[in-house]
């Protein structure tokens, strides 16, 4: 087994392959996603060849500071397998990258694995590889999840939808990011104190190059917005990537209305409906608030789990 630095001029074409063919592939690791911020990372991806000059796994990673991350750009982002890639071939590849480390001037690998929900066939032969290599565990976030049919709204939910229900409100998709991405903005400024990952230009041209995986919903009263959703459906997953709702919307329940018709409608036949991580200050603070309200819809929890390995 070989690592091969990810060359742009000579690979794109096979990146985007093996993504696509990937037992744990998802839309984000194909280069047309990864690379709108490639100026603020510098690109250390990897491709692992067999002896038959067969690709056996890629893995998106950037370098910074003297660590491999897989990738510091991505919710996720640890090997993607082939089909035929098993349990002894990833540990032929986990012993070629921590050899590869010192090459590419790095004295750790942070590691993020793809969680299993992603999956389109079972895909954790990194979990025992990880453990075989005595990786440690750095921090670990709740992400609550459900399967549509599993749609089970609290009493509190019920109301919100209720409340909903009696206005004159409509859930539909949208193009209007910039409407959008001004009530996000306002919406995480004064509620977390945070600002959206993305820029407003960047998540526009991010849903030109992957209009069926990036999408936004919208509750409105008319044409004004009460509160939005965007939504990263990879077919096995529909994501919801950004969460905002107004003060008004709020007050009429949007949000309730909104995820009830996404999770029982337009994503009804999607094996999972994720509503993202609930949790802050690298997975030690859980949002209780957030997960409640989840939580409210029927969604339990699985885990984005991050690794770190020395070289030794």
């Amino acid at each position: 087994m070989k690592a091969v630095r990810y060359d742009a001029s000579l690979h794109r074409g096979l990146w985007d392959d093996a993504v696509r063919a990937a037992r744990n592939g998802v839309f984000l690791f194909q280069r047309g996603y990864m690379d709108y911020h490639a100026g603020r990372f510098e690109d250390c991806s990897l491709l692992f060849v067999d002896g038959d000059e067969r690709i056996s796994a890629i893995l998106p990673a950037n370098r910074q500071d003297g660590v491999l991350h897989s990738h510091a750009g991505l919710t996720f982002g640890g090997l993607l397998l082939a089909p035929e890639t098993g349990q002894r071939q990833v540990m032929d590849i986990f012993e070629c990258l921590l050899d590869s480390l010192s090459a590419l001037e790095v004295a750790e690998l942070r590691y993020k694995c793809v969680p299993a929900i992603y999956h389109v066939r079972p895909c954790e032969e990194d979990r025992y590889a990880l453990f075989r290599f005595g990786a440690e565990r750095y921090r670990c976030d709740p992400s609550s999840c459900l399967a549509p049919a599993d749609l089970d709204l609290s009493s509190r939910r019920r109301r919100g939808l209720g409340k909903a229900r009696k206005q004159v409100l409509e859930v539909r998709e949208s193009t209007d990011w910039r409407g959008f991405w001004s009530v996000l903005r306002e919406n995480l400024a004064s509620r977390h104190d945070t600002a959206p990952v993305h820029s407003e230009a960047e998540i526009e041209l991010l849903a030109s190059r992957f209009p069926q995986a990036i999408r936004l919903f919208g509750c409105f009263a008319g044409e004004r917005w009460l509160a939005g959703s965007v939504i990263y459906d990879s077919g096995q997953v529909a994501h919801a990537q950004y969460i905002a709702s107004t003060a008004q919307g709020r007050e009429s329940g949007a949000l309730d209305l909104l995820f009830t018709m996404l999770v029982s409608d337009v994503f009804a036949r999607s094996p999972w409906f994720d509503f993202g991580i609930s949790s802050e200050a690298q997975g030690l603070r859980l949002n209780e608030g957030l997960i409640d309200f989840k939580e409210g819809f029927g969604a339990h929890t699985i885990v984005h789990e991050f690794h770190c390995l020395r070289r030794g």
